[in-house]
């Protein structure tokens, strides 16, 4: 993006983001604790965008594969994860997010999932962020706290090549998106 170029929008859903648009708010559990749970928490969300006039993405991990431990609790897997939020979908009418870990989710989590996210451990793993592209769908790419904000030009680049209906970079570090 151009000094002075403005940022493109993006649909995730029947949300559009970016741009000149208003903020959205992209939120849910880190993980998802149990389809009741996460539901609860969907159905929040959806509330608080409602009355605060502000456009809702849902965002909840099905398997958290960076945990410190083999026994620490990752989340209920692709198939159940993937059933909790059509769900939430559905019951919600709010669009979702959810990471991939492998390139092998990216084509199955399409089939649900609004938008697709790049853990920042994993935003340099070529094949990841290809297979995320691939599936037309927008791709949200954390930046891994190894990085520069400046280092994940090239990291969009490998998704651009494939281009999804969008890409988008968060950046922790300096708290805004690029």
């Amino acid at each position: 993006m151009g000094e002075h170029a403005l940022p493109r929008e993006v649909l995730v859903g029947e949300v559009t983001i970016g741009g000149m648009r208003p903020m959205a708010l992209i939120a849910g559990p880190c993980v998802m604790e149990s389809r009741e749970m996460t539901l609860a928490i969907a159905k929040a969300l959806a509330k608080v965008g409602e009355e605060f006039r502000v456009p809702v993405i849902f965002k909840a991990s099905f398997d958290k594969a960076n945990r410190m431990s083999l026994e620490s609790f990752r989340g209920p897997g692709l198939e159940e994860g993937l059933a909790i939020l059509a769900e939430v979908k559905s019951q919600t009418g709010l669009p979702v997010n959810t990471d991939i870990h492998e390139p092998g989710q990216a084509g199955r989590v399409a089939e649900v999932a609004d938008m697709l996210q790049i853990p920042a451990y994993l935003c340099r793993q070529t094949d990841l962020v290809a297979a995320a592209a691939r599936t037309g769908k927008p791709v949200l790419i954390k930046k891994g706290q190894f990085m520069a904000p400046e280092d994940m030009g090239p990291v969009a680049a490998k998704a651009a090549e494939s281009p999804p209906l969008g890409i988008i970079v968060w950046c922790a570090t300096c708290g805004a998106w690029r």
